[in-house]
């Protein structure tokens, strides 16, 4: 564990709050200023009389203890703006991983009748119940299906009070546990409020549907702030205010798994900022880079009909003015091709003709997955938007057409086939259809196309030798000259939009960029793919730990609250174990990539030898290990580790695109052979030429290193998208996987730290009007700061559960809650007593 230090604040006489030793006199409340909950009349001047009680509230259920609903728009609910008002939804399906140990926020809660508490089912999911008896050691708990259970009382997690039922930031939560966060996430959901806070964090859950939440009405609300619940709208526009007032650059960064919207999202936030920093037409370009570089760098995969195969961090430019003036787009990462679907579906005739077109399933590259349509997407149609795209962003149609071509190429690519030429399995390719229309395609020769394939050339000792190639070595080699053109092809495309982009930009040191990476992954079985994402987010996770207790410090040291240490989880050690030299994952890995006859076996077992004493490393059997990351332990499978290290583009392959005709080919060798030449300092996407001298892994680190750097420069915003089921259907909520990302993407740790400080947070105001009735005395000419302290005093809340800010009250987790009960109590003895009946409080009931 680490603590991030922070320094205790010394107030001067004229600048510190009012303590709780006296009350003060009566400065800002006016005579008539109403105590009362949600509803109610008000008085002509906007200020409700003062009331002797609350207003009415819905009759108890039986077995169900009354809470007080929250009705948006309430301005007494320090919830209010999102209060939910429907009643709770039952609890989701799914399996989650056992609780955490570090959550105890309800330990010594004791379960009592009426109460609201989880439980959980012997599936894992957590239910919300109510207690109709505690007997000893167990309780009887209704669920809201009506069943019955008997638990024991120590298994049971405290519930907030209804009014937090929906609560739009999680901070907000009288009680900060596992099951509190996924039912108030699934409350929400469940009313297709997909937008919920975490403290700094802005929770996104995708919904799989169309949401009424978008478009240009509601991007005015924001910008006007007439709605100031949470949106990413919110997110872009506390981005775009901040970069204009501070002067510092920002960033937005999104993240989640596959298929948990993070594409959608990035496209919502450009769609924001191009709406408010728009007029010169260079925003509707931004906007239209999103089909072209989906097309060119998305795929559909298992879990994910638009999975970005890849990185992007769009940075966009603004004037003094505050409008856009330019772009630029980065990316890094591996690719893959909605575009191989989309050109072979809509192709014009005469395109289709000069490219020899054939059929998506007639391809050997695009057979493999047995997938050619993705239900309810349109290829032929996607292919038309994507061309007009291009229009937009200024690729000429002459460019269009070498792209489209180099696209054909690599799946005739596919189609080359060898045939055995001796006892030695040496090879030569088969000329047919295939070889003829990838050197037609690519302006080379048969010959020259065969050389590249079948033969290598080498320098043994000042010699040079010609070898011959295996039929497997032939097919790896035909294989990464696909895989390279396809990439440079790629980079090449990005190159073209940002060139367009960056026309008439106007630096002006002003930028936010929209960072939309792949987020933490765990499944069955983990690869090199996987050991690559996971790095990455754990240095993603250190720059949000850092940034999250700076926002915390900042906020306390504003409002004139001492705070001390606050211990945090620290991934260094995980960071360490990584990039530690000679003696890191990556170092060994580099190492043992350079043997011949190193294999992944070996590789698993110099890890074994030398990072046993490592704690965030475990040593599996055969060719496993398992690394405990910040969201948890993942086992990797060493299998195909080396190979796809070294991803080798041989001299050769790069000599073959050199002397091609066509114009891409040898623009793609020629930058491939300087980066050779000088493969350092590394940039987003290296070509693979380089690979010789810098292994993927290697490049990779240097890529993160560079993101990492441009990150730090600027003040970031985080985004945490969530997929709430497998199927990607609407209405689903798997309590399982969900947990499982909010712990992936850290979701969980930020409620857990605010633990440690005073998450609830309420002006003294909204305090005083919530809870002021409660008083035992008049204090209707007092201020709120005043009422307030008076409140805390009568009801013996501990001076360390709370501070007195400037503005507002610090709360310990669980204050509220009981201040939520007690009000509860009262009100609904005010009823009985309205209506003749002897209050439950005088029942003795509690």
């Amino acid at each position: 564990m680490a603590s991030v230090e922070v320094r205790s604040v010394r107030k001067s006489a004229a600048l510190r709050p009012r303590g709780p030793g006296k009350l003060q006199p009566a400065r800002s409340m006016p005579l008539d200023y109403r105590y009362s909950a949600a509803g109610g009349r008000k008085a002509a001047n906007g200020v409700g009389a003062r009331v002797a009680v609350a207003p009415e509230e819905e009759e108890e259920e039986e077995g169900v203890e009354v809470g007080v609903v929250g009705f948006e728009g309430d301005a007494d609910s320090p919830y209010s703006s999102q209060a939910a008002t429907t009643e709770e939804s039952p609890a989701g399906a799914g399996s989650p991983s056992q609780r955490d140990a570090r959550w105890g926020d309800t330990s010594s809660y004791g379960a009592r009748k009426k109460h609201r508490v989880f439980c959980q089912l012997p599936n894992g999911d957590w239910a919300l119940c109510t207690v109709i008896t505690t007997s000893g050691d167990d309780s009887v708990l209704k669920l809201p299906e009506g069943k019955v259970l008997r638990l024991k009382t120590e298994s049971l997690e405290a519930a907030n009070p209804e009014i937090l039922d929906g609560v739009d930031d999680l901070m907000q939560l009288s009680y900060l546990s596992e099951p509190s966060v996924l039912y108030n996430l699934q409350y929400r959901y469940s009313q297709d409020l997909i937008y919920t806070k975490a403290g700094p964090v802005l929770v996104a859950v995708n919904p799989f549907k169309k949401v009424p939440l978008y478009g240009n009405e509601y991007i005015d609300a924001y910008r006007n702030k007439t709605k100031d619940s949470p949106h990413v709208y919110a997110i872009a526009d506390s981005a775009l205010r901040e970069m204009k007032r501070d002067e510092v650059n920002q960033s937005i960064i999104i993240s989640g798994e596959s298929g948990a919207g993070k594409t959608e999202t990035a496209k919502i936030a450009m769609q924001y900022l191009a709406s408010l920093g728009g007029g010169g037409g260079i925003e509707y370009e931004i906007l239209q880079t999103n089909p072209i570089l989906e097309a060119f760098g998305n795929a559909k995969t298992l879990r994910n009909d638009n999975s970005s195969r890849f990185g992007k961090l769009i940075e966009i430019h603004f004037s003094t003015t505050g409008r856009i003036c330019g772009a630029m787009i980065q990316t890094f990462g591996e690719r893959s091709y909605h575009i191989f679907y989309q050109l072979c579906a809509g192709a014009p005739a005469s395109l289709r003709d000069k490219l020899n077109m054939k059929k998506a399933d007639e391809y050997k590259y695009l057979k493999q997955s047995c997938c050619y349509s993705i239900a309810g997407v349109d290829d032929a149609q996607m292919f038309r938007t994507v061309t007009e795209a291009m229009n937009i962003v200024h690729i000429s149609k002459e460019d269009q057409d070498n792209v489209f071509t180099m696209v054909s190429a690599v799946l005739w690519l596919g189609d080359v086939s060898f045939t055995v030429i001796d006892n030695e399995n040496h090879v030569e390719i088969v000329v047919d259809e295939a070889a003829e229309t990838v050197t037609r395609l690519l302006g080379c020769s048969i010959e020259d196309l065969n050389l590249a394939l079948s033969k290598r050339h080498m320098k043994v000792n000042n010699e040079n030798i010609v070898q011959k190639l295996t039929l497997s070595q032939a097919i790896d080699t035909r294989d990464a000259l696909a895989k390279s053109l396809y990439a440079s092809l790629f980079e090449w495309l990005v190159e073209q939009i940002n060139k367009s982009l960056s026309v008439g930009k106007r630096r002006t040191g002003r930028s936010i960029s929209i960072l939309d990476i792949y987020g933490f992954e765990s499944f069955d079985r983990n690869s090199f793919e996987q050991f690559c994402i996971n790095y990455a987010n754990e240095r993603l996770q250190q720059h949000f730990n850092r940034h999250l207790f700076k926002l915390e410090q900042e906020e306390y040291v504003e409002d004139g609250i001492d705070w001390a240490k606050v211990e945090f989880e620290d991934n260094q050690n995980c960071l360490n174990l990584f990039e530690k030299k000679p003696l890191g994952l990556l170092s060994l890995l580099d190492e043992e990539s350079t043997f011949p006859n190193a294999t992944d076996l070996t590789f698993a077992n110099k890890l074994k030898q030398h990072l046993n004493n490592n704690s965030c490393f475990r040593g599996e059997r055969g060719k496993a290990f398992a690394v405990r990351h910040y969201a948890g332990e993942v086992a990797y499978d060493t299998s195909g580790f080396l190979e796809k290290n070294r991803d080798l583009l041989h001299m050769d392959s790069i000599q073959f695109l050199a002397k091609c005709k066509s114009s891409l080919p040898q623009m793609f060798a020629s930058k491939m052979l300087s980066q050779s030449d000088n493969p350092l300092p590394v940039p987003y996407r290296n070509s693979a030429a380089d690979s010789q001298k810098l292994s993927v892994a290697m490049k990779f680190k240097g890529q993160l290193f560079q993101l990492m750097q441009r990150l730090e420069s600027t003040t970031p915003h985080f985004i945490r998208c969530i997929k709430p089921n497998n199927l990607q259907l609407p209405a689903i909520y798997e309590q399982g996987l969900v947990l499982q990302q909010l712990k992936c993407c850290g979701v969980l740790e930020v409620v857990r730290i605010s633990r440690s400080g005073y998450p609830t947070r309420m002006t003294h105001q909204k305090f005083a009007r919530r809870y002021g009735f409660l008083l035992l005395e008049d204090v209707a000419s007092q201020d709120p700061l005043s009422v307030s302290v008076a409140i805390l005093h009568q009801f013996n809340i501990l001076p360390e559960m709370y501070q007195v800010g400037y503005t507002k009250l610090f709360f310990r987790t669980g204050q509220i809650g009981k201040l939520e009960d007690t009000r509860n109590r009262t009100l609904h003895g005010f009823k009985a007593v309205s209506e003749g009946i002897k209050p439950v409080a005088m029942q003795g009931n509690e």
